[in-house]
């Protein structure tokens, strides 16, 4: 006999568990405080533009992993999308991530790809084991370019000196020392057809699941269930009681134009004196089609505040310290288990959430075979 399951959340990590369960005889119900599916990858049309709005900002799909590949398209088509984004910095548009283009521009220079390694090799500073993310810049690429497309555009997207901030943050970011503008490297790359929220309701769509929209989970109320699956903030199931966990939220200034305003999708505003920290225009993320009007957001960063969407967990050592004292408290609750970005209070790009969603699924059935639980984390957040 089926268990009665809870996914609280109808996003990307709720859909995907809660369809393997559902698939496996289990009853799942999915409760979403908002009145659509999708969480932040929601999408909708625009009705005076016809434009695909990514409501909470753009979400670009790209990963390796091919099985997370083949499953979001086996619930909707993925048109082919190339991130290409630009940077405006002093009056002067630039092509990101930092790449030859972008080096021979801005130094008005000509040089070959093994000359330029050179070039930024010389302009690099010597800092052998970076201990923050401006000193990871400034060994990764020097001062001039640190300062051009890193700094500003860093201090307000984190809200604090580059300084604060971990290295690791631009470890990932890539220096490419070919004419290569693409902004990622995965080998899948796209958007879905017709938005997120169309393939996240398809992936809901099976008679085994039932799906409540603007309401509320009471976390006092888990052990009604068989089993809780928590996506919403890991602090928040707790009614925040050891303090409320740092994040970034964004908000979104919306206007339109009559054609195409930027040319492009993303344009980074790399100055601190610019308050937003990109402009973002609709349409471009879907090219294969065509609209007249155009629909652009504005998008600035600030610290979350109780009744704010969170976007970025801030993670540092004061949030650390705090989310190994929540990480307890998870590990001490049992029939409830963490996932998804506010859950673990991890950074998690599409693809990952899906890979975790469906690892936790497939743990879940392989515990319930041997008569186990599932603990509160496939992976810790510590």
């Amino acid at each position: 006999m089926g268990k009665r399951i809870v996914m609280v959340g109808a996003g990307l990590s709720g859909a995907v568990i809660g369809r393997m369960l559902a698939e496996a005889g289990h009853e799942i119900t999915v409760i979403d405080s908002r009145d659509h599916v999708g969480g932040n990858c929601h999408t909708q049309r625009d009705e005076d533009t016809g434009v695909m709005v990514h409501v909470y900002g753009p979400h670009i799909f790209h990963t390796d992993d091919e099985e997370v590949w083949n499953y979001v398209n086996s619930f909707t088509t993925f048109m082919p999308y190339k991130n290409r984004v630009k940077s405006t910095v002093d009056g002067q548009v630039y092509s990101l991530p930092v790449n030859l283009h972008t080096i021979n521009q801005f130094f008005g220079q000509a040089l070959r790809p093994d000359e330029a390694r050179e070039f930024i090799k010389d302009k690099a500073e010597d800092i052998a084991e970076p201990q923050n993310f401006e000193e990871q810049a400034l060994a990764f690429v020097g001062s001039d370019l640190y300062k051009a497309f890193f700094k500003g555009y860093t201090e307000k997207q984190w809200g604090c000196s580059p300084t604060e901030l971990p290295a690791s943050i631009l470890k990932r970011l890539p220096l490419r020392f070919n004419y290569d503008d693409n902004y990622f490297f995965h080998k899948f790359q796209g958007m879905p057809e017709n938005g997120y929220t169309p393939m996240i309701a398809a992936i809901l769509d099976h008679p085994g699941i039932t799906v409540k929209l603007g309401e509320m989970f009471d976390p006092a109320n888990a052990d009604e269930w068989d089993h809780v699956f928590w996506s919403g903030p890991l602090d928040g199931f707790f009614g925040y009681e050891l303090g409320r966990l740092g994040y970034r939220t964004l908000d979104f200034k919306e206007f339109r134009y009559d054609g195409d305003y930027q040319g492009c999708a993303v344009m980074n505003y790399g100055n601190a004196d610019v308050p937003y920290t990109r402009i973002t225009e609709h349409k471009h993320f879907a090219p294969w089609e065509s609209h007249e009007g155009s629909v652009l957001y504005e998008e600035y960063s600030r610290a979350c505040e109780p009744d704010d969407i969170p976007y970025y967990p801030i993670r540092m050592v004061d949030e650390k310290a705090m989310l190994s004292d929540y990480v307890v408290k998870a590990n001490e609750t049992s029939g409830v288990t963490f996932v998804g970005r506010l859950g673990t209070y991890r950074y998690l790009d599409m693809d990952v959430t899906i890979r975790e969603a469906l690892d936790t699924g497939r743990a879940f059935l392989a515990a319930e075979e041997k008569g186990e639980a599932l603990g509160a984390f496939l992976k810790s957040p510590v």
